[in-house]
């Protein structure tokens, strides 16, 4: 199972979508087991179209949490 660390959640106003490695994307055939950092530099967010740029860490370094600390 994937730590918080390794999910990142999208961080667009209306989406909340968690891109979990363990699941991967299978309508964008991105295979379970692929992490974050490894996607396409392309994909986007499955529930919103939002980029890669607009998804943060759930916990860690760089998360929402992190920066409120």
């Amino acid at each position: 199972m994937a730590r918080a660390e390794d999910m990142y959640q999208c961080q667009t106003v209306d989406c909340g979508f968690v891109y979990d490695p363990d699941r991967g994307d299978r309508r964008r055939k991105i295979p379970a087991g692929t992490a974050f950092a490894d996607l396409p530099d392309d994909w986007r967010c499955p529930s919103c179209g939002a980029g890669k740029k607009l998804f943060r860490p759930l916990a860690g370094e760089g998360s929402v949490v992190a920066e409120q600390g």
